[in-house]
């Protein structure tokens, strides 16, 4: 399969899941777009899968929905409480991580020593597109931006927003799901409010290193045999 049937593929799954889940969170098309700060036509050709949003373009969408980004790679389901989210300056947020998007591209195209090129050999895709893509001239189409780093050996994943005011909702929002998924008597023993001193010693350890670790437990060990004799 070609790159761009690939692209092709992934377009239409992908407007799928966006009408679904604007439905899903009972949105017009019109309050959809303003909440996600795209233009009416540009989120109707989404959904239509005449076009693609960039990867910044459907961390807004996800945001302005309250879904999880991942759910934009799932199957279709059908959700209908939705929790209102912050309103943000989107649009703005969006033109920043065109430009971080861009500069990762790049990045994972290097860390596979491709030049511009070889991508552009290999993607069909001109290098001037190419290199206005990595610059943050030009909004990358998720298909093809997963297009492009599959070439380039790399994981969408690695260029989710991780530290910027969607990504720390997302990241709120995966560490939900998790603690739903723990066994009960885990759930009710994080929400004991005695339990905090054991949850903030384990989140202390789980930053040290190795070698500080194993310091720490030699030293634990040769204070309980001192106290055991």
């Amino acid at each position: 399969m070609s790159i761009q049937d690939q692209v092709d593929h992934r377009s239409k799954k992908l407007a799928a899941l966006i009408r679904d889940a604007r439905l899903a969170a009972r949105k017009s098309l019109n309050k959809c777009a303003q909440l996600a700060g795209v233009e009416i036509d540009v989120l109707r050709s989404w959904e239509d899968g005449l076009s693609a949003p960039s990867l910044p373009e459907l961390e807004a969408l996800a945001y302005a929905l309250h879904r999880p980004l991942h759910y934009f790679w799932g199957e279709r389901v059908k959700t209908v409480d939705v929790p209102l989210t912050e309103s943000m300056n989107l649009p703005a947020l969006i033109g920043i991580r065109q430009r971080m998007v861009g500069a990762l591209l790049r990045q994972q195209r290097k860390n596979a020593n491709l030049s511009l090129a070889a991508l552009s050999e290999q993607s069909g895709i001109s290098r001037t597109r190419l290199n206005g893509y990595e610059m943050g001239e030009h909004p990358i189409p998720l298909p093809l931006l997963e297009g492009l780093l599959t070439l380039c050996g790399g994981q969408i994943e690695a260029l989710f927003d991780q530290k910027g005011p969607i990504g720390q909702w997302m990241n709120q929002q995966n560490a939900a799901q998790d603690f739903i998924k723990l066994p009960p008597e885990l759930q009710n023993f994080v929400t004991r409010p005695l339990s905090r001193p054991y949850l903030e010693l384990a989140w202390k350890l789980s930053n040290m290193s190795a070698d500080k670790l194993r310091s720490v437990a030699e030293d634990l060990v040769e204070k309980i045999s001192k106290y055991d004799r």
